[in-house]
């Protein structure tokens, strides 16, 4: 049977200041709650700047993948007034988190116990480690979005469609990813009108911007060649 396994890892994490670290946990924390919500998935924060999550259905994986990457984006760290490592936060604010899906097979899931053991999930791993840009001097960061299984045709496939979407997702403003996030959890423009405290004519024209119309095909995409 196969799985899908989400990892992520928050860009440039170690160069925010302590204050902003504890502000971006309890956000991850309270999304990692939301999403569970909204999708039935089990998911942790690991050493406050690490998540990994186990939907319970193969085809919801794209859409928390992107919930999670508009959420991130979305957090409210004013970062203004750094001094140092002023490149980094600048990335961080960019790009928010490097996201990975891991298709393939578990060998325990035991969320009770807090235990994800299994190829999907060393897949997702490994493919977001070897993207670190941790300790290095020189950074470019040219993709955050990432799929793995062992079907290099359908890695190859997805490689592509994720990497446009990273160019979408990279020009999102904090207000646009946030509309997104709210739309990929399924509100309709009418409650992100009201949740968010905005008319829904600016929500739809942050809709527009962020290429929705895009990414929502996308995400249908994926959920009916991962339905079976």
């Amino acid at each position: 049977m196969l799985h899908a396994i989400i990892s992520g890892d928050i860009i440039s994490s170690t160069s925010l200041e302590q204050k902003d670290k504890v502000i971006l946990e309890e956000a991850l924390s309270a999304m990692i709650t939301e999403l569970d919500n909204s999708f039935n998935v089990f998911g942790r924060v690991v050493k406050g700047d690490n998540i990994e999550c186990s939907p319970l259905k193969v085809k919801d994986a794209l859409t928390i993948a992107l919930a999670i990457k508009s959420y991130v984006k979305s957090i409210p760290l004013d970062v203004s007034s750094y001094k140092k490592e002023k490149k980094r936060v600048k990335l961080f604010k960019e790009h928010g988190i490097r996201v990975a899906i891991g298709l393939g097979s578990m060998d325990r899931l035991d969320f009770e116990n807090g235990v994800m053991d299994g190829e999907a999930i060393y897949m997702a791993g490994r493919k977001i480690n070897s993207t670190s840009t941790y300790n290095k001097d020189r950074i470019t960061i040219k993709n955050t979005l990432f799929f793995i299984s062992k079907d290099n045709d359908l890695n190859r496939e997805w490689e592509a469609i994720l990497g446009l979407l990273d160019v979408l997702l990279a020009k999102a403003t904090a207000r646009q990813s946030e509309v997104l996030y709210l739309k990929l959890l399924g509100n309709d423009e009418s409650t992100i009108s009201k949740k968010l405290g905005i008319d829904q004519s600016v929500v739809n024209r942050h809709s527009t911007s962020v290429g929705w119309n895009a990414i929502e095909g996308v995400v249908a995409y994926f959920a009916s060649s991962f339905s079976h």
